[in-house]
Order: structure tokens, then C-alpha cells, then sequence
């Protein structure tokens, strides 16, 4: 199992990131209003996960941003921020911060995708929620790119991401 840290203390993983080369773990999470996402839903599209652990802490909402950013230029993909918040926080955030090309995605109803992502946290202050990290997904929902952040209050590799994306 994969391990990160929170301001330098250990935190335990449920698992490992899915490994690169390897078929996308299907999801249920539930977008702004309500309804059930999988990635049966964006079909076709290149895919780019931000987990976070809530948009509600400043790194979170870095990351949110500097996605949003990118992906205004990008018609063959879509970038979906993942997190433990509610899609009501999430859409206060998003309308709030103008943020409108990235999908927020919620685990509300089951903590599975943080499980199948092996990036649930299972000890310390943040047990429950999801380690910070990036996954992208070619068209076909293929694993083109894993990143598990060493220090969850640090930022990801934008520039890698995008790059694989």
C-alpha cells in the first residue's frame, strides 16, 4: 500500500494508484446536481483526475484553478476535481472562483473510487477523505499517467499531467 505524508507525518493508503497501461477503474460519483457520474459519462475523452481532499483548503484550490486554466484550450478532454466535498460546496467554490472547465465530482454517497484509486486515507487527522493526486486517462479509459504527492499540503506536477494528458 502507497503512503504519503501530512506535513511530514506518515498517512497510510488503501491501495496502490492504478498502475499505468491498466483499464481505469469504473466510479459512481455524484456531480453538482446530484446524478450519478461514471466515466461511461465522458465517453470518447480524454480524462484527467484531480484528487483532492476538499476544495475547501488553499492547495485544493490552487490545483482546481491552475486545471481550470488549462483546460479551456482542451475540446478532447475533460478534467473532473474529485473530492469529499458536497456538490453544494462545490459549486459555491466553482461559481465563486470562475471556475467552469473542470467537472466536480463528489464521493457523498461511497467512499469506493477513493478505495479503487487506492488513495483513501486510512489514518490520522484526514482518515476517511482522499490522499492529493492526479490520474489521466487516454480516450479509451487506458492509464496514461499516476501521481501520488509525496506531501498532501504540496501542489501536483501540472506541467506532467497536462503533458500526458
Amino acid at each position: 500500500m502507497a503512503q504519503t505524508a501530512l506535513q511530514g507525518n506518515p498517512v497510510a493508503l488503501s491501495g496502490d494508484l492504478p498502475a499505468v497501461g491498466s483499464p481505469a477503474p469504473d466510479f459512481k460519483l455524484v456531480d453538482k446536481d446530484l446524478a450519478d457520474k461514471s466515466l461511461a459519462d465522458f465517453a470518447g475523452k480524454k480524462k484527467l483526475l484531480n484528487i483532492v481532499p476538499s476544495l475547501d483548503t488553499p492547495v485544493c484550490a490552487t490545483s482546481t484553478k491552475k486545471f481550470n486554466e488549462a483546460m479551456a484550450a482542451k475540446t478532447d478532454a475533460v478534467a473532473l476535481v474529485v473530492s469529499a466535498d458536497l456538490p453544494f460546496a462545490m459549486g459555491r467554490f466553482c461559481g465563486a472562483e470562475g471556475v467552469d472547465n473542470v467537472i466536480g465530482l463528489s464521493m457523498m454517497r461511497s467512499r469506493n473510487f477513493a478505495k479503487d484509486y487506492g488513495v483513501l486515507i486510512e489514518d490520522g487527522p484526514l482518515a476517511g477523505i482522499t490522499a492529493r493526486a492526479v490520474v489521466v486517462l487516454d480516450a479509451d479509459d487506458k492509464v496514461v499517467y499516476t501521481q501520488l504527492v509525496p506531501e498532501i499540503t504540496q501542489e501536483p506536477d501540472y506541467e506532467a499531467a497536462l503533458a500526458a494528458l
